[in-house]
């Protein structure tokens, strides 16, 4: 059974807090540099140097001691919300948490953006409050989804343990309906497929763990030796819980028809020859897959899924057939 790390089957907001604090409290504790430059990058900018510095004879008003040791005072104040249910007299009250801090930033924090007209309130008020502070007080509005995308440019395919830890933030979120993917025509997830390569390209079919988490997502990718070497569009996604009473399927995408549920037992005997129990799997069904070559220009392979913007990749709003867009992918490279 996978271990999480994340609190899941509650709605109420201070679990997403407590989660979202437990991801970036594990972000310093593995690397107290990426957390700072995460921090300054999306938060407090260039004028921002929150670390220790540490000194030899710096001048002060009437000495020079030899040595000192500073860290810049700030505070970051978190109101989240399950939907834009921001309301300003509340976010008024939140100021209140500021002291004499020189660096102040508010997060509000929602599976959707703050709507425009809330926001440009709540922000005239913020005008007229910092021009009685010494210190002002930046109001920074964001998604979960954002905040992840933020943390995966400072996590890199060598840093493991995050890579662990975001992935089951990642499923913790879509679980409860904090990240909302409305493009999923665009996005081609990766998944690594070595050994059972072959079996998925013959079958059009791919298997993984009922508990990994995923955003929704039209195209599917397999990697092996260092490239994308197959893309199919998704038709179907079927789990199959496998007990002594025999497997119950649910749908989650498409049909369940007898082709499919003999693919399942297909897979199911394909993995024994690799060691795998499929006991508890989700399946995803492409209408084909097709031969490309997408190639990773970086060392190693990925950490767990990438998910890719195929209309970014391709330069286009339309995309073409799928065997078209596999023509494509052979142009191009990715890190």
């Amino acid at each position: 059974m996978k271990i999480h790390y994340f609190q899941r089957y509650y709605e109420k907001e201070n679990v997403a807090t407590a989660n979202t604090m437990l991801l970036l409290s594990r972000l310093y504790s593995y690397s107290s540099d990426k957390f700072f430059r995460f921090l300054k990058s999306e938060f407090f900018f260039d004028s921002f140097e929150p670390e220790i510095v540490f000194n030899l004879q710096e001048k002060s008003v009437e000495s020079i001691p030899d040595a000192t040791i500073t860290q810049e005072s700030f505070k970051i104040v978190v109101e989240t919300k399950m939907t834009d249910w921001f309301y300003l007299d509340q976010l008024q009250r939140h100021l209140k948490s500021f002291g004499d801090e020189k660096y102040k930033v508010m997060i509000t924090l929602a599976p959707e953006m703050m709507k425009s007209e809330k926001k440009k309130e709540f922000e005239n008020y913020l005008k007229e409050y910092n021009a009685t502070q010494t210190y002002p007080v930046m109001h920074v509005n964001t998604t979960f989804e954002k905040l992840v995308d933020a943390i995966k440019d400072f996590i890199d395919d060598r840093d493991y343990e995050m890579q662990e830890v975001l992935e089951d933030y990642l499923n913790y979120c879509y679980r409860d309906k904090l990240i909302i993917v409305s493009d999923s025509w665009k996005r081609m997830r990766v998944q690594l497929a070595g050994t059972t390569f072959n079996f998925n390209v013959s079958e059009n079919l791919y298997y993984d763990s009922i508990d990994r988490g995923f955003s929704a997502h039209d195209y599917l990718g397999l990697y092996k030796e260092k490239s994308v070497r197959a893309i199919g569009k998704i038709n179907a996604i079927i789990t199959a819980i496998t007990s002594e009473a025999g497997i119950e399927y649910k749908v989650e995408l498409g049909e369940l028809t007898d082709f499919r549920k003999q693919q399942i037992c297909k897979a199911i005997e394909d993995g024994r020859k690799y060691g795998y129990v499929l006991s508890a799997n989700r399946y995803f069904f492409v209408e084909e897959f097709y031969e490309t070559d997408f190639k990773k220009i970086t060392p190693r392979a990925p950490m767990g899924t990438r998910v890719f913007d195929l209309s970014q990749i391709l330069e286009t709003e339309q995309l073409p057939e799928t065997k078209e867009i596999a023509e494509f992918l052979k142009t191009k490279t990715w890190s």
